[in-house]
C-alpha cells in the first residue's frame, strides 16, 4: 500500500457533493468571487509515492543541524538540557497523548492529577501560593502578567527591564496596545536593571516593574533592592520572570516579595524542537487567585470520600460573564506541561539542586577558561549559566566557523543590542562536559585571533 492514509477519491467526492446538495466543486465555492479564485495549478511537485516521500524528507532532515550530533553552546531561552527518558514513555501514552482539554473532570482524573502535581511544583518553585495549569510559553505568561497588573490597580504605567528577553518584551508591547498601556523600558548597567532608573520612573501611575531573574544576559538581578524600591508605592505590583531551573539553587522570587511570577517551563523535560512550543507558567498571591488567567485544578473528595481531582477556578470568557473575564487564554500546554512535571519528578528536589549546581559550575569553568584564553567575558556581577563574550569578529562569522568544527555557538546579542555589536551570550548546561568546554574555547580563541 502506497499511503499511511486513506486518500479521497473521486466517488468519495461525488457522494460528499451529493450529501450537501452541491453538484460539484465549483458550485460549493460559487460564493467566492471569481475575480479572486486561482485558475491555474499550484506550482508543486508531482505526488510521490510514501517511501519516495520519507526518502526526500530524510534527505531535507540531514540538513538541519541537532543537538545530538553538535555540541551547543546557544541558550538565549531555549536551552539545551539532560531530558529523562521516562518523559517520552509517559507523554506517549494515548490517554495524555490524544487528550484535549479535561472539561469532563469524572473521566479526566489523570489529566487533573497530572496538571495538579504541576501546580504543586512551580509553587514550590517560585515561592508563590498558586500556580496556573500552565501557559503556551514564557511569553504569553508574562504579557499576562502585565495586564492582570494594570486591571488590578487600576494604572497604566509599566516599568519592563531591558534586561528582560527582547521576544518577551516585544509580546509584551504586544498585549500593551489592545490596554492602551504605556510601556517604559529602564535601561541596564553593567548587565543588571539600573536601580536608579526605577527610581526616576517610578510612580503613583506605576502598574508594575517587570525584572527577568536571572536576567537575558544570564546576570542574577538583585531582587532585594528592587522590591524595597517597588514598594514605595504601595499599589505598584512586583512581576518577576524566571528561569525555573535556576531557581532549583537561588531564592525564590517570593521570598523577595515578588507579586506575580511566570516563565517557562522548556528547561523541563521539552527539547529545544526549532523552538517550540513550550510551557509557560504563571504563580501568583492568594490575593490574586481569582484574577489569574486560565485555569486552576485543585483537590477535593467525592461524597465516598475518595480522593479527586476537578477545575476549580476557569476565569475565561466561555465560562464566566464576558465583561467579568480575566483573559481570553483558552487553554493550557497539557502535554507540555506534563512532560515538565515528569522530568521535575525524575529529577527529584535534591537532583534539581544538584543539576542547577552543574550548570553555576560549569559556566564558571568555562568563563575561568574563556579569560585564560584572552576572550573577554563583559559583566561581573553574579551569574546563572548564561555569560556575555567580546569578540573581535562579527558574531555570524564566528558562528559559522564554530559549525565547521561541530559546535553551535553563541548568541548573537548585536542583533536585538546594538550597542553590543561582536557581543556572544554563552550557554553552559549541566550535560557539557569538560572537553566540549575545552574544545569550545581552543576554536573560539583560534578563530577570534
Amino acid at each position: 500500500m502506497e499511503f499511511r492514509y486513506l486518500p479521497m477519491t473521486e466517488s468519495d467526492k461525488k457522494e460528499m457533493l451529493t450529501v450537501i446538495g452541491a453538484s460539484s466543486t465549483d458550485e460549493l465555492f460559487s460564493d467566492i468571487p471569481e475575480s479572486i479564485r486561482l485558475r491555474e495549478d499550484l506550482k508543486l511537485k508531482k505526488p510521490a509515492n510514501e517511501y519516495q516521500l520519507k526518502k526526500e524528507l530524510t534527505e531535507m532532515a540531514r540538513k538541519n543541524v541537532n543537538v545530538k550530533e553538535y555540541t551547543s553552546f546557544l541558550g538565549a531561552g531555549v536551552y539545551d538540557h539532560h531530558i529523562p527518558s521516562i518523559v517520552d514513555h509517559v507523554i506517549s501514552r494515548s490517554e495524555f497523548y490524544t487528550a484535549y482539554t479535561p472539561y469532563q473532570p469524572e473521566i479526566s482524573q489523570g489529566e487533573l492529577q497530572a496538571i495538579f502535581e504541576f501546580q504543586t511544583m512551580i509553587s514550590e518553585l517560585t515561592g508563590m501560593p498558586v500556580a496556573n495549569s500552565s501557559m503556551y510559553d514564557g511569553g504569553t505568561a508574562l504579557a499576562e502578567a502585565v495586564n492582570l497588573s494594570a486591571a488590578q490597580t487600576r494604572r497604566k504605567k509599566i516599568l519592563v527591564s531591558k534586561t528582560v528577553h527582547p521576544e518577551s518584551r516585544a509580546v509584551v508591547e504586544t498585549y500593551a496596545k489592545g490596554q492602551n498601556l504605556d510601556i517604559v523600558e529602564i535601561e541596564a548597567e553593567d548587565g543588571i536593571t539600573s536601580l536608579s532608573e526605577i527610581e526616576k520612573h517610578l510612580d503613583e501611575n506605576t502598574a508594575s516593574v517587570v525584572i527577568q531573574y536571572p536576567n537575558f544576559f544570564g546576570q542574577i538581578e538583585p531582587l532585594a533592592k528592587i522590591n524595597n524600591l517597588i514598594k514605595e508605592q504601595k499599589k505598584t505590583m512586583f512581576i518577576v520572570s524566571s528561569n525555573p531551573l535556576a531557581l532549583g539553587y537561588l531564592t525564590p522570587p517570593g521570598e523577595f516579595g515578588a507579586d506575580i511570577v511566570v516563565g517557562d517551563t522548556q528547561v523541563f523535560g521539552i527539547p529545544a524542537q526549532f523552538g517550540g512550543p513550550h510551557c509557560g507558567y504563571f504563580a501568583t498571591t492568594s490575593k490574586l487567585m481569582r484574577k489569574i488567567p486560565g485555569r486552576l485544578v485543585g483537590q477535593t473528595t467525592d461524597e465516598n470520600g475518595i480522593r479527586g481531582y476537578v477545575l476549580t477556578l476557569q476565569a475565561r470568557e466561555q465560562h464566566i460573564r464576558r465583561e467579568k473575564a480575566t483573559s481570553n487564554i483558552c487553554s493550557n500546554q497539557a502535554l507540555n506541561a506534563l512532560a515538565s512535571s515528569v522530568a521535575m519528578s525524575s529529577i527529584g528536589k535534591q537532583g534539581l539542586k544538584i543539576m542547577a549546581a552543574l550548570n553555576m559550575k560549569k559556566a564558571r569553568y568555562a568563563k575561568h577558561k574563556l579569560e585564560e584564553a584572552n576572550i573577554e567575558v563583559v559583566f561581573k556581577t553574579p551569574f546563572f549559566n548564561e555569560i556575555v563574550i567580546k569578540l573581535s569578529k562579527p558574531v555570524s562569522n564566528v558562528n559559522q566557523k564554530l559549525l565547521d568544527k561541530g559546535i553551535i555557538g553563541g548568541y548573537d546579542l548585536g542583533q536585538v543590542y546594538p550597542k553590543l555589536e561582536n557581543h556572544m551570550l554563552v550557554a553552559v548546561t549541566e550535560i557539557r562536559t569538560k572537553d566540549e568546554i575545552d574544545k569550545f574555547v581552543k576554536e573560539l580563541g583560534d578563530i577570534n585571533g
